[in-house]
């Protein structure tokens, strides 16, 4: 089927960017609309209130929060919206991982639930217990978070 100029140009007009998706993982019970904001309890470190909120924009650092989120419920992924300012993470940015391969943010800004991936695939129980003995590690040898 052929289309004219007129009908190409309406349609081009009418498609807009793609917005970045950032994801945030975490065993909270979060709906749509909530906001997500600094001052509760971090899930990570030496668990204080949370200077900063984290996302990311890969899913596998999603999965990673989700995982090791402390807590007992279920590992949730949200689709989120930051309000403000977003900053690189310097626990996984500049001194481990130089250019930010992982995509991970903090901000003191609060962030938008904006929905929910309910379909993914974890990491191995074995990868994901050696990821917390080697946090346990860190923690038993002074190492603890940049952003407690």
């Amino acid at each position: 089927m052929k289309q004219n100029k007129d009908e190409l140009k309406s349609a081009r007009q009418g498609a807009t960017p793609f917005a970045q998706t950032y994801f945030h993982g975490t065993k909270a019970d979060l709906m749509v609309g909530d906001l997500i904001d600094v001052g509760f309890n971090s899930n990570y470190g030496q668990r204080k209130n949370a200077k900063y909120i984290f996302l990311t924009a890969t899913l596998d650092a999603a999965i990673w929060g989700a995982e090791l989120a402390f807590g007992d419920g279920r590992e949730k992924i949200y689709l989120v919206e930051p309000i403000g300012a977003i900053e690189d993470d310097p626990d996984l940015t500049d001194k481990k991982f130089p250019g930010n391969p992982t995509k991970s943010y903090r901000s003191t800004h609060p962030f938008k639930v904006v929905g929910e991936v309910t379909s993914w695939q974890g990491h191995p129980p074995e990868q994901v217990k050696t990821m917390k003995e080697h946090l346990e590690q860190l923690k038993e040898q002074g190492i603890d978070s940049l952003n407690d």
